[in-house]
């Protein structure tokens, strides 16, 4: 392994922990309609005997600010995506009419505010560890560079700064989209 490829790979990790903190971020209700809030939700479809993401199951619409509609590709599913929904503790409550199924978004509470902003702060913190276990490993992996000879003591402190400086930009962002989540969450 070479510096720049452990680097390389640290700083992807980093990228993807953050693009999961994002999608994350997407099904965190904020009063406003919108697709990622339902899109990850898991459905038991007993007739095809496996768990699937609800986004593969069925359009997923916008057809008014406060409303979600869902249109099953298969209508025989219907009540497993509706039980589905209930089961997934996202305080909407699916109603049917015919095949589509309509989910109807509440204003949010100040309660519940408060309640999607530490599941936000959680989050990021989620992230966070993600971030420093990449870092983490690619100190490591200076180590063992610098054990075998691959890094001399000061291309090793080399390293090790720009992993640090890495890690810092990544949690920069984290904390970052994380304000911007709450302060989206508590707009009312």
């Amino acid at each position: 392994m070479t510096p720049e490829s452990s680097l390389a790979e640290a700083k992807e990790a980093m990228e993807k922990s953050f693009e999961y903190l994002e999608q994350e971020f997407g099904g965190v209700r904020t009063g406003k309609a919108s697709p990622s809030l339902v899109d990850n939700v898991d459905v038991n479809v007993s007739s095809y005997g496996s768990v699937m993401k609800l986004k593969g199951l069925a359009i997923i619409s916008v057809p008014e600010p406060r409303m979600l509609m869902i249109a099953p590709f298969d209508p025989s599913i219907t009540n497993d995506i509706e039980k589905a929904i209930r089961e997934a503790n996202l305080g909407l409550n699916p109603s049917t009419d015919g095949t589509n199924i309509r989910l109807i978004i509440p204003e949010l509470n100040e309660e519940r505010r408060i309640e999607m902003v530490k599941r936000v702060k959680t989050m990021a913190e989620d992230a966070r560890v993600r971030i420093r276990t990449a870092r983490k490993n690619a100190m490591d992996a200076g180590k063992k560079m610098k054990a075998d000879n691959i890094l001399t003591e000061d291309r090793q402190k080399d390293y090790e700064g720009q992993v640090q400086d890495l890690t810092d930009a990544a949690v920069k962002k984290v904390d970052q989209a994380a304000a911007e989540k709450e302060a989206e969450v508590m707009t009312v």
